[in-house]
């Protein structure tokens, strides 16, 4: 967590508050578990335009193993449209990731 903006305390400020208002991971509960986030993920990576201090909604709190689905997945392809950022489906057969076409 050496790269800016996370050495930043307006970070660390950002990223307790996003944990305080969603503690449980939001992609562990759509697939039917709860696991607790430990990660503070921006929805639209820096990497790729988007702001290092987006407001909460352009955040997402995931456990570690959901974070690492996402940033090999996609951030790492720079979003590449043919990969999503999750996969798999919900128990009502709707795909897990919000920002999947399907959602139009």
């Amino acid at each position: 967590m050496a790269k800016w903006p996370y050495c930043t305390s307006k970070w660390q400020r950002l990223r307790s508050a996003k944990l305080g208002q969603s503690p449980v991971c939001v992609i562990c509960e759509k697939r039917g578990h709860t696991e607790v986030a430990t990660t503070v993920d921006h929805v639209k990576p820096i990497s790729q335009g988007g702001d290092p201090f987006p407001a909460m909604d352009g955040l997402m709190a995931l456990c570690e193993r959901c974070h690492n689905e996402k940033t090999a997945g996609f951030d790492r392809t720079h979003g590449n449209a043919s990969n999503r950022r999750f996969k798999g489906c919900d128990a009502n057969g709707h795909p897990i990731d919000p920002a999947d076409g399907w959602w139009g």
